[in-house]
């Protein structure tokens, strides 16, 4: 469910924020309020726990919150509650990733919970082609890159995993906008060949009404891609048509995730992401350097 996505992520990273700037520790937060260190984690990584309100109560004065912040915290919280009481009504699915989280980083399955929810994700890579629009071949090598033992039969399943997220594409509600620096279709993870497969299917990929693949190339020099790192801006449907959505910045980071909700955040990078399209290629000339990079690698 989108809104309840959002709003624990939402709930989590300001609850999160209010505890870092108190210079508090996560297991005294839980001995405060009777419950473990995990518990305090789980609730700031937007996942639920059985924490009550009069528990939210006692860490905003362990925190010293000022009134201001105890406001937003609190309206944060029962916005998040209410989501949950309508998740509760309409039933709640096991994500598709269940039969793999122990395949992947352990925060992926909480970026694929709002991956799942979202209607549009925007984002910028500047190393790799994202996981939505990977190649099995290319999945596997990305795979075997940290770990080089990896067995058959683990590899295979990720690379099940990700194919059953691509199935999101077939969604014609959700759209997926890709920018990317030419290092994406330069560097060779699995050499030529594996690089030609992967780069005829970003091309194949725009030609999809809810897909937009637009290359960066190298010879437009200085530009706001250069100094950020890959991220993804996640934006939610409408909870109604009063309520506009509340966009979610994944920053990728290996082995951790870092999640961003606060206005002027998310607003950074969104402009982050309207001047890297401002130096972009179109679709249509995105399509002619990709395909003229794959005969190369071709040849």
């Amino acid at each position: 469910m989108a809104g309840l996505a959002a709003s624990r992520v939402a709930f989590g990273s300001y609850i999160r924020e209010l505890r870092t700037r108190s210079g508090k520790k996560p297991l005294a937060a839980g001995v405060e309020i009777d419950k473990s260190r995990q518990t305090v984690v789980r609730m700031e990584n937007g996942y639920p726990t059985n924490a009550s309100t009069n528990d939210i109560d006692r860490l905003l004065g362990f925190y010293g919150a000022s009134a201001e912040d105890r406001q937003e915290a609190l309206r944060l919280w029962q916005e998040m509650r209410s989501e949950e009481k309508i998740a509760q009504q309409q039933g709640d699915s096991r994500g598709y990733w269940q039969p793999y989280v122990d395949q992947v980083w352990a925060h992926l399955p909480r970026y694929l919970r709002l991956e799942d929810a979202a209607n549009r994700v925007t984002t910028y890579q500047s190393a790799l082609v994202h996981g939505l629009l990977q190649t099995p071949d290319y999945r596997r090598t990305i795979a075997r890159i940290d770990e080089p033992d990896l067995s058959t039969v683990d590899t295979e399943r990720r690379v099940e995993l990700a194919i059953r997220r691509q199935e999101r594409l077939n969604d014609p509600d959700f759209r997926l906008e890709l920018l990317m620096s030419e290092a994406v279709l330069r560097n060779q993870p699995g050499g030529p060949q594996v690089m030609a497969g992967q780069l005829r299917r970003l091309a194949e990929a725009n030609e999809h009404d809810n897909i937009s693949v637009r290359l960066i190339p190298f010879g437009v020099g200085s530009h706001r891609g250069l100094t950020v790192q890959p991220f993804t801006l996640i934006h939610f449907p409408p909870l109604n048509r009063d309520v506009a959505d509340a966009p979610v910045v994944y920053l990728e980071s290996g082995s951790a995730g870092v999640y961003h909700s606060k206005p002027d955040v998310v607003g950074e990078y969104q402009e982050v992401i309207s001047r890297i399209g401002a130096v972009a290629l179109n679709e249509s000339d995105t399509v002619d350097v990709i395909l003229k990079i794959a005969k190369e690698y071709e040849a």
